[in-house]
């Protein structure tokens, strides 16, 4: 089996619930992942929105999640997360421009054979820099948001 990634809020390719959007509470969803690798020694997470008028941002940044957690609750921190488009540390929401069209927020998880030497605060080219030869598995969840 591979590395897997879902949600109780939404299921994969569907509407991610306003709930945990801008208009919403801004909460995260809740995820959960199954089959990471043995070695897997931590995961690291990614959310980014490529459909952004100004090009893709990031949603939340995340890592030193332990692989044998299971999963995140709803609106539960990760260990260590770093700097979104929003300019702060943590989960941030969809929130596309009114108006725009449904946006795709891509959830994407991966398996890192290492704990990661990286600062809280971190921005994606530092985390995406540290996993480099680092990955055993990945596993991705989209959703949709439209205002």
């Amino acid at each position: 089996m591979a590395l897997s990634l879902t949600s109780t809020a939404f299921e994969d390719g569907a509407a991610i619930p306003r709930l945990y959007s801008c208009e919403g509470e801004d909460l995260s969803p809740p995820l959960a992942w199954s089959e990471a690798p043995e070695e897997a020694k931590s995961l690291a997470l990614i959310v980014d929105d490529p459909d952004a008028p100004s090009g893709t941002f990031v949603h939340w940044l995340a890592w030193g999640i332990d692989p044998s957690s299971g999963g995140l609750l709803e609106g539960e921190s990760a260990s260590f997360e770093g700097t979104g488009g929003f300019g702060e540390s943590g989960y941030r929401g969809p929130c596309p421009p009114p108006g725009h069209g449904p946006h795709r927020y891509f959830f994407r998880l991966y398996a890192l054979d290492q704990q990661l030497d990286l600062a809280p605060g971190a921005s994606r080219e530092e985390l995406e820099g540290a996993m480099q030869g680092r990955v055993l598995a990945g596993a991705e969840l989209v959703g949709t948001y439209e205002r």
